[in-house]
């Protein structure tokens, strides 16, 4: 075997399997999932099932051929329709100096992808549609907008991979605090603040609020100093500040840092409902899929501290009527908040106390994936930024 067909694991259809191997002669016969029920009222959660209907009940998906479908009562075998060798050969075009996780995902990338076209038989016209989409993601992506990351939003990638990303396996009762998507409206270099300042500014309605809360060591409950707390949200209109050219630079952003106490506070607005823009391909697929653009209530958070894992995250408003309903699929229950009355201060209609829970780099790499040294957390600091 040489370099460039170094044995790669990749799951297709329910099975693993040695990429590089001799896919051709080494066919399983594994039987493919049935059909689902069909979706009533758009609230059934059942899993769409790709493969043809009138393969899904006795299909047999041949393992190492390409995604090719060969059914048990059918003659003409579609394993016969399609060039068995071609997606190995892709495979295995990886150079040598490939590294070993671009060589494994890529793999894994062109096998599932290649499955999905053979399994739904993409024509040339929907390759080109889908093609055009994201180039018209690109095309509309600025500095104060990422259009191709709001397109993975409305399918779920980016809420999948934050949870695979940041998803501790310890079970212990005790957790850090639970990650959100960073979505495609957070700035870098939000200005500093002083505790018990406001983020808002012009903006004399809205439902002016008082947050506060300390920022602990999920293990020992003890404060952690130094802690910067980078926080955004929209508008009552629903707009973030460089959406909106009415809003001040900056306007309901800010960054905060606690002391010894790990206590935090500051003034905000109860943020509200709104829909993602939707003059883009985000918006053009959501109408193709009959889906709404909205998003519940919600203020974003980054926490950060030195020797401990940074937190991209979001605190969900339980009144808003998307809390169930949301069009990226962010909402976590530990993420849900109760806004209460506050009385005597004449800044403030509501307050939110929320304590947030870090884990430092070692604990991380104990049970997480990535993220776990500074220099790996450094690295996806510097990806969003770049973003």
């Amino acid at each position: 075997m040489t370099d460039t067909q170094q044995p790669v694991r990749v799951r297709q259809n329910g099975g693993d399997h040695d990429v590089n191997s001799e896919a051709s002669s080494q066919q399983a016969d594994n039987t493919g999932p049935s059909s689902t029920n069909d979706l009533r009222d758009r609230g059934v959660s059942n899993p769409i099932n790709l493969v043809p209907e009138q393969h899904s009940s006795n299909a047999n998906l041949a393992n190492g051929i390409n995604g090719g479908i060969n059914t048990r009562n059918n003659d003409s075998a579609k394993t016969d329709r399609f060039d068995p060798n071609f997606t190995q050969n892709v495979i295995n075009a990886t150079g040598s100096k490939a590294s070993p996780r671009m060589r494994k995902v890529m793999a894994s990338l062109i096998q599932h992808i290649h499955d999905f076209a053979r399994e739904n038989e993409i024509t040339v016209d929907e390759w080109m549609k889908g093609v055009e989409m994201i180039n018209e993601a690109g095309r509309m992506s600025t500095a104060v907008r990422n259009e191709g990351q709001l397109l993975c939003d409305v399918i779920g990638l980016e809420s999948l991979v934050d949870e695979i990303t940041y998803k501790l396996t310890s079970e212990s009762t005790s957790l850090p605090t639970s990650t959100a998507i960073l979505g495609p409206f957070w700035r870098a270099d939000a200005p500093r603040r002083e505790m018990d300042t406001s983020t808002v500014h012009n903006i004399p309605d809205g439902d002016h609020t008082y947050m506060y809360g300390v920022v602990k060591d999920y293990l020992t409950g003890e404060p952690v100093e130094g802690a910067e707390l980078d926080v955004w949200h929209t508008a009552p209109n629903g707009l973030y500040e460089q959406q909106d050219e009415n809003q001040i630079d900056f306007n309901l952003r800010g960054r905060f840092t606690t002391g010894k106490d790990g206590k935090y506070s500051f003034y905000c607005l109860r943020p509200t409902s709104y829909p993602i823009p939707d003059d883009g391909p985000a918006g053009k697929l959501l109408a193709l899929l009959d889906r709404h653009p909205m998003r519940p209530a919600h203020i974003h958070f980054i926490v950060s501290a030195p020797n401990y894992k940074p937190i991209v995250t979001q605190i969900f408003d339980r009144r808003d009527k998307h809390i169930t309903d949301d069009a990226v699929f962010a909402v976590k229950e530990s993420l849900i908040v109760d806004f209460l009355p506050r009385k005597g201060d004449e800044k403030a209609n509501f307050e939110l106390e929320y304590n947030f829970n870090l884990a430092t780099f070692e604990e991380a790499k104990k049970n997480s994936l990535v993220g776990t040294t500074e220099e790996s957390a450094s690295s996806a600091i510097g990806a969003i930024g770049s973003g």
